[in-house]
């Protein structure tokens, strides 16, 4: 039997992504965010909710763009540090030793160490009690040759994404292949 455990945010896993914005000045700044995945698919879109209360919130209103970094395993500390420290306090770019890269597509940063990284242009936005739904058009998916596998797409076990377990506030790396996607269903029919 299962035991409720009420309404709340349990899902699992969660990415980790790295948000990255330009505030009105044109500091380039990241965040962390769990909130957010691919909604749609043509176009090839992305939400990410962010609480109204964030530094990046109202550069993304601002300047209508953002970027989603995924940060490897290797890479937990900075990803975590992001997410607790505020850009109107200080440069998270400087602290974590990442390197800002302005995206030629929109505008908005990304930290030219993460490995995987989503250029969108914001298409909408929903609010959601003290957050914010934005929804992104991606224009254009970046990924290090070192993630990616002879074929040319992402190797998502050389990318080695963090997760993170929303129960209990912990990062997470994944687990190894278990199945083809619409395949290993098949024998079921």
């Amino acid at each position: 039997m299962k035991k409720s455990l009420g309404s709340n945010t349990l899902l699992f896993p969660t990415p980790v992504l790295l948000v990255g914005t330009y505030d009105r000045e044109g500091k380039p700044n990241l965040m962390t965010a769990a909130w957010g995945g691919i909604c749609n698919s043509q176009p090839p879109c992305i939400a990410v909710s962010l609480r109204k209360a964030t530094y990046s919130h109202d550069a993304i209103m601002e300047r209508k763009a953002f970027t989603i970094g995924i940060p490897s395993e290797d890479q937990v500390d900075a990803a975590d540090y992001v997410g607790m420290a505020s850009g109107r306090n200080g440069d998270k770019f400087a602290v974590t030793g990442l390197t800002p890269r302005k995206s030629e597509l929109v505008d908005a940063p990304y930290a030219e160490e993460i490995p995987f990284i989503l250029e969108c242009r914001l298409l909408h936005t929903l609010d959601i009690g003290p957050h914010t739904q934005f929804v992104g058009e991606i224009v254009d998916v970046k990924a290090d040759a070192s993630v990616l596998s002879e074929d040319g797409r992402p190797d998502i076990l050389k990318l080695k994404p963090l997760v993170y377990d929303t129960a209990h506030q912990g990062y997470y790396g994944i687990g190894q292949f278990v199945g083809k996607a619409f395949s290993v269903g098949k024998k079921l029919k």
